[in-house]
């Protein structure tokens, strides 16, 4: 292309389409009219010229003219609690509805993983030994030990919200770190299977298994959840830079991107719930059968505001990712 030929040619039309800006609701209705066909073909030609000839200054000029266009043309909008409703009852349960095909088999093999580990050091003495001195193991496991008084050893309040903290963090890692060729994220997957799989192996050795998952339980199963929600979105986003199928690769990118962003948000709630649970529910005094039924009928909600809001969200046609009208408009991709 060339650069001087191509700009004389269009700068009538973006002139012209900037002193139509400039009038802003002053226009009539030709003018309207013409304001929108400057705007779609100038964003032809900022497409060209990124394509054919990256002139920064000139990309600069017609990027900042195509997105004062597009905000008049489509006007400004701001959020709502309708927004937020729309959000908590379709979209965000959407998103983990669509991903299922990620974070279940990541549950699943997650899942398998710290079992395998845990029989692992439950049953080898000598690996065991590696993780902590004899006495520092039986301060750990036995009755009224380090496994035991960890979740009442801090105001349920303040524990509870540094747990959620960490958990947000973790999940958020997850989420975030995919794109970079789900690597990240399958390591921070194993440190957390690791860390479950020791708790498992060493109070197995101890005779106090029932011990350790009455303590886990009530706020293991919402929580590892929300963890491998985040970790199968993770994987899947990381996946989409490999193969980001019929859609280039940035727009793919962008789209899985927006939706991770809002899972990250419904996500945090999620582990809220969760962070309650461990700061209030499981160092309490209420008997095993009662902590752990807690536990399993906040998870059984969760799936259930998954399978059925986000199946139903899902099968109308959301798919997490922001309306036509929030997202910014795709450029036409030059030939």
């Amino acid at each position: 292309m060339d650069l001087d030929v191509f700009v004389t040619a269009h700068r009538t039309e973006w002139d012209r389409l900037e002193h139509l800006l400039r009038r802003g609701r002053r226009l009539t209705g030709e003018e309207a009219d013409e304001l929108v066909v400057l705007y779609q073909r100038t964003a032809t030609h900022l497409s060209l010229v990124q394509s054919g000839s990256p002139d920064p200054l000139l990309t600069g000029r017609l990027t900042q003219l195509v997105a004062r266009a597009r905000s008049t043309v489509t006007g400004t909008r701001k959020a709502s609690w309708r927004d937020a409703a729309r959000f908590l009852t379709a979209g965000f349960p959407a998103a983990v509805y669509r991903s299922r095909h990620w974070w279940i088999p990541t549950a699943v093999l997650s899942t398998a993983l710290a079992a395998l580990l845990g029989w692992w050091i439950g049953t080898h003495p000598e690996v065991q030994a590696a993780i902590a001195a004899p006495e520092d193991l039986r301060a750990m496991t036995r009755p009224g030990g380090e496994y035991e008084t960890y979740y009442s050893s801090h105001p349920a309040a303040s524990f509870a919200a540094q747990v959620w903290t960490n958990n947000a963090q973790a999940a958020a890692l997850c989420l975030v770190l995919g794109a970079f060729l789900c690597i990240p994220v399958i390591w921070i997957l194993f440190l957390n299977m690791l860390n479950l799989g020791v708790g498992i192996g060493l109070m197995s050795s101890a005779g106090r298994l029932d011990v350790f998952l009455g303590l886990v339980l009530p706020h293991g199963l919402l929580e590892l959840t929300a963890v491998f929600v985040a970790a199968g979105t993770g994987l899947r986003l990381g996946w989409t830079v490999i193969d980001p199928g019929p859609l280039s690769r940035r727009a793919a990118l962008a789209q899985q991107g927006r939706a991770a962003l809002g899972m990250a948000i419904g996500l945090a709630l999620v582990l809220f719930v969760s962070g309650l649970i461990e700061g209030f529910v499981t160092p309490s005094g209420l008997p095993t059968w009662a902590r752990i039924t807690i536990g399993i009928a906040a998870e059984l909600a969760f799936l259930a505001y998954v399978y059925i809001l986000g199946g139903r969200a899902a099968r109308a046609g959301d798919t997490g990712d922001l309306t036509a009208v929030e997202r910014s408009a795709e450029l036409p991709t030059a030939a």
